[in-house]
């Protein structure tokens, strides 16, 4: 059982992160399932990661510290995640491969900021493994 409903990131407009995010949650096998103005939603069966607005009307801001780690089933999905991002401007955060940090020695991961400056993780074999 997890104990998360949904995740979300901030962004300043959701049609422009759209155009970013439904490319690269494809490299997980997840699609964009709702979107309107306000927000879009991605998931596999169900909305689980949200792109939005900040409903305050401020600008979006990225959390610093804060990162959402994403779920892969292999190392080239890994590879694909990170190679889609730097491709769709994004900036490397932490190169593909293993994490000393991580309990398990089969760990293999890579981080990005989306062109938002959002802070992303995808990890094959982490915690979840």
């Amino acid at each position: 059982m997890t104990i998360l409903d949904h995740l979300s990131v901030g962004v300043p407009s959701v049609e422009d992160a759209a155009e970013f995010y439904d490319g690269l949650m494809a490299t997980l096998g997840a699609k964009n399932l709702l979107q309107n103005e306000a927000l879009a939603a991605y998931g596999v069966d169900a909305p689980i990661f949200l792109i939005m607005r900040p409903y305050d009307g401020k600008a979006q801001t990225a959390g610093n510290g804060t990162h959402i780690g994403f779920r892969a089933q292999s190392r080239d999905m890994v590879d694909a995640f990170h190679a889609y991002a730097l491709e769709k401007g994004g900036v490397c955060e932490g190169e593909p491969g293993p994490r000393a940090a991580y309990p398990n020695p089969e760990v293999y991961t890579a981080y990005v900021r989306d062109p938002f400056g959002n802070k992303l993780e995808v990890i094959f074999n982490g915690f979840s493994a």
